[in-house]
Parts: structure tokens; C-alpha cells; sequence
């Protein structure tokens, strides 16, 4: 789903009891959805038992359906303490431990931690069944440290510096330029050190998915399991003088995206080059384990692709959001009803083949001549670009809008569309 519908803008914005989700789905297809690393899953406030309950003091939840076989919130406490009965001191923090990595092998790193717990649940099932795995990997992340010998895998000379800003910013990114942790190192040498550390906790997390290639192979489960590898957010690494994930920069939302089904071999290695967003993963999902797409989800299965085929309809642009409003939520009084300035904390991006299109939530906006420069470094004044651009970004909303309930009528026992866990005895046309 788009944020403009699940209205989860921030690490710990709840998430409304109400959705589905890609856990509770798997389990209505049978499974059991096992969870190794993190989902940052906020309570519902609605669902607590008050400021007391435990729950409502931490964001790191887990999404609801799955089962947290191995759970690791930001504190990554199981991991520090396997560090201790290795032999290491434990340094007071998951930060600490984290910056750290450099010092240990990486066969004492936290992306090691949790490949290994998911290999040995799977090395410990004795039963046929299907299963189901969210395997999450914090690393690549700041701190921008590299477990063991891929510290040293990238030589910062070769590396390539960022992307520099533009000496006339947008209010909002020279906002956050100014910004302690957000913007990025001025010093070359610093710069190029933290994305060569960067690049090998890519590397890092590769050689970890290839484990887990292995052991499938060596189960004989190559071939009857579907994998999909992506990501949550992108990194600026020092493009546009920023770190990491914010704003309305491309390499913020531009995350990898690979999928093998093993049903059609055909299709194997194919390069996707239309639009694809993360709201199609859990679409593709369902259709996988067969069952129906919940009418909520903004995104389209992946499926014809991954047969090779073109489908009845594809979207011509990439679309993204952003919301600040946790940068300044009780640290200044925002009076309901009469402030909305909260709500002007935010915005969404519409990008194709040649533009980018900004809309921010005060009206201000930008728009980008790709074409003539991919660093989105260029701006469009054109009255008549900049209209088309905000027209099909009103449409592409229009044709978003929540869903979950609007096509069934209550008539004659329930007409149309109806959600998840609605009786199937229900009428429906």
C-alpha cells in the first residue's frame, strides 16, 4: 500500500489494526510465517492496554502472523550476547557493537547471526510441510561499518565521490543539510571511506543470501521455493550532501528488486525494465500461494513477468512518498483542529521515462529534466510540463484512494468485493 493510504509516515507511526498483511495472508494459505531479524511493527494504540503496556514504548514490533523465531530489535541483544559467549566484551549497545564490526571476523557479524538461525530452524525441521520465511538483514545501515574482511574489500580510492548538491536547494533540502547525522561528510577522504564500508556490507549480505542459496541446493528445496530479495529504502551515501533515507531523491527509493520462481525456468535472468514498485511484492506473493490479492493493495502482481509474459496493463512512472512531520512532533504545539502544519510536512514524487515531479505539501514543487540530466540537478520551468506532470500525479491518487471496504454494497447479504475473513458464504458478484 502507498503511505497516503496506510498513513504510516514514520518509524513508529502505528500501523491500523485493520490491514491485512503479508504474514496474516500466508497464514490463511496455510503456512506458518517465520520471522528472522525485524519488521519495526508499531501497536495499534487502539489494541494496548494504556501508556503502560510495553508495547507502546518501543517501535520494533513485530508485524502481526508472524512467529519471531529469532526477533532483533534496535538493542540487538541476542546477537551481543552470542558476541560475549564468543569471547568478546559486550560494548553497551547495538550501536557500539555495530560500529565495531571491522574488529571481529565475520562469522561473528549480526548478518552471519541471523543466516544462521534461519539455516538451523531450517536444519531442524523434521516435518514436509511448506514453509515460509522473512529473512531481514539490518546491514547495509548506518553505522557504516563492514563485518570482518569486507571492511577491507573496497579500496576508498576507488569508490567515486557523490553526487554534490546544488548551490540553490529547495527550503526542505537545505532543511536537512543543515542537519547533524544527516548530512553528509565534506571530507573526501571521509566520504569515500564510509561508502567503501558501504559496499562491503552490500557484499557482506550477498555472501550471506549465497549461503542460503547453498543449503537450499544441498535440501533439494532449489526448485520448489519462491524467493523474492528486495529492500525497504535506498541510501543516499553522500548524493545530494545527504545520508541516508529521506526526501524526494531517487536514490532514497530506488532499491533492488529480484524474484526466482521456479516454476518458470523460461523466464530465468529476465531484466524488468518498466516501473516496478515494493507495493508489488506482496501482490505477487498472494497470487504465488494462491489466494486472492486483498482489494487494498495499491500494487499489481509481478506474475506476468515472471513468466515472461507482458501484462494487460502496466503503470508508465514510479511514484513515491515522504513525511517529516516526526521531525518536529512534541517539540512544538500543533493545536488540532485549526493547525494543519503537520499536514504540510510532506511529499510525493511522480517519476517516468524523462521528468520527476515533486509536490510538496505547501505547495511548493519541483520538477526535473531527467532526460537532459539523470543527477536530477536540472529543473523544468515549462508551464505546460509542470501541469501534465501535477495532472497525472492527481489522477495516479485518485486512482489509490483507500479501497478496503468501497466496492461492496451492503445489499442482499453483501455485494461486490469483499475483505479478508468475511465469511465465504457471502454473496459476491
Amino acid at each position: 500500500m502507498y503511505q497516503m493510504n496506510t498513513r504510516v509516515v514514520a518509524n513508529g507511526t502505528p500501523l491500523d489494526a485493520r490491514f491485512d498483511n503479508v504474514a496474516l495472508a500466508a497464514r490463511r494459505a496455510g503456512y506458518a510465517p517465520a520471522l528472522f531479524g525485524y519488521t519495526d511493527q508499531s501497536v495499534d494504540p487502539r489494541e494496548a492496554s494504556g501508556p503502560d503496556d510495553p508495547r507502546m514504548h518501543a517501535y520494533t514490533g513485530v508485524l502481526p502472523g508472524f512467529d519471531p523465531v529469532l526477533a532483533l530489535d534496535d538493542d540487538q541483544v541476542p546477537w551481543r550476547e552470542w558476541l560475549v559467549e564468543h569471547g568478546y566484551e559486550d560494548p553497551g549497545s547495538s550501536e557500539l557493537a555495530l560500529r565495531s564490526e571491522p574488529d571481529r571476523p565475520v562469522e561473528l557479524g549480526v548478518s552471519t547471526f541471523v543466516t544462521d538461525a534461519a539455516l538451523g530452524w531450517l536444519d531442524a525441521r523434521t516435518d514436509e510441510s511448506p514453509w515460509f520465511i522473512h529473512l531481514s538483514y539490518l546491514r547495509p545501515h548506518p553505522p557504516y561499518a563492514a563485518a570482518g574482511e569486507f571492511a577491507t574489500m573496497y579500496d576508498p580510492a576507488d569508490v567515486g565521490l557523490p553526487i554534490a548538491p546544488t548551490s540553490d536547494p529547495h527550503p526542505y533540502h537545505a532543511r536537512v543539510l543543515a542537519r547533524p547525522g544527516i548530512a553528509a561528510p565534506t571530507d573526501e577522504a571521509e566520504i569515500r571511506h564510509l561508502r567503501a564500508q558501504y559496499y562491503g556490507m552490500i557484499s557482506e549480505v550477498d555472501a550471506q543470501l549465497g549461503r542460503v542459496w547453498a543449503e537450499l541446493r544441498e535440501r533439494g528445496l532449489w526448485d520448489s521455493t519462491l524467493i523474492v530479495v528486495t529492500a525497504d529504502h535506498g541510501e543516499q551515501l553522500g548524493d545530494h550532501g545527504l545520508l541516508q533515507k529521506l526526501g524526494f531523491f531517487e536514490q532514497s527509493y530506488h532499491v533492488l528488486g529480484i524474484i526466482r520462481d521456479p516454476r518458470h525456468p523460461d523466464a530465468h535472468g529476465t531484466v524488468v525494465e518498466q516501473f516496478t514498485e515494493n507495493i508489488d511484492i506482496f501482490p505477487t506473493i498472494c497470487d504465488a500461494i494462491g489466494i486472492d490479492v486483498p482489494g487494498q493493495c495499491d500494487g499489481l502482481p509481478l506474475t506476468p513477468f515472471l513468466r515472461g509474459q507482458a501484462p494487460p496493463w502496466w503503470r508508465d512512472a514510479a511514484h513515491w512518498e515522504f513525511d517529516w512531520r516526526f521531525l518536529t512532533i512534541g517539540r512544538h504545539p500543533h493545536p488540532w483542529p485549526w493547525d494543519r502544519a503537520l499536514e504540510q510536512r510532506n511529499l510525493s514524487v511522480r517519476r517516468d521515462a524523462d521528468v520527476q515531479y515533486v509536490q510538496f505539501g505547501d505547495g511548493s514543487w519541483l520538477c526535473f529534466d531527467l532526460a537532459a540530466d539523470p543527477t536530477a540537478r536540472t529543473t523544468i520551468d515549462d508551464p505546460a510540463i509542470v501541469l501534465d506532470q501535477a495532472q497525472k500525479m492527481l489522477v495516479w491518487r485518485a486512482n489509490h484512494l483507500d479501497r478496503t471496504l468501497t466496492d461492496m454494497l451492503v445489499e442482499s447479504g453483501g455485494i461486490g468485493r469483499l475483505p479478508p475473513g468475511v465469511p465465504a458464504t457471502f454473496q459476491t458478484s
